[in-house]
C-alpha cells in the first residue's frame, strides 16, 4: 500500500467515525507539552551511564 493510499484510508476512517469536525480537531491537536523526539533522546542520553547501558545491551564481562 502506498503512503498516499494509507493516509487517504486513515483519513476516511477518522471522518467516518468521528465526523468531519472532530476529525479536523484531531488533526489540529496541539503537541504542546510533549517533547520533540530529539529533545527526548538528548534528555535520555544526559542521564545515561554508558558503562551500565553497554553492560545491559552486550552483557557484563
Amino acid at each position: 500500500m502506498t503512503e498516499e493510499r494509507l493516509i487517504r484510508q486513515a483519513t476516511d476512517v477518522l471522518i467516518e467515525n468521528l465526523g468531519i469536525m472532530e476529525a479536523t480537531r484531531f488533526f489540529t491537536l496541539s503537541r504542546e507539552g510533549r517533547p520533540e523526539p530529539v529533545e527526548r533522546h538528548r534528555a535520555w542520553q544526559g542521564d545515561l551511564d554508558k558503562e551500565v547501558f553497554f553492560a545491559e545491551i552486550f552483557g557484563a564481562d
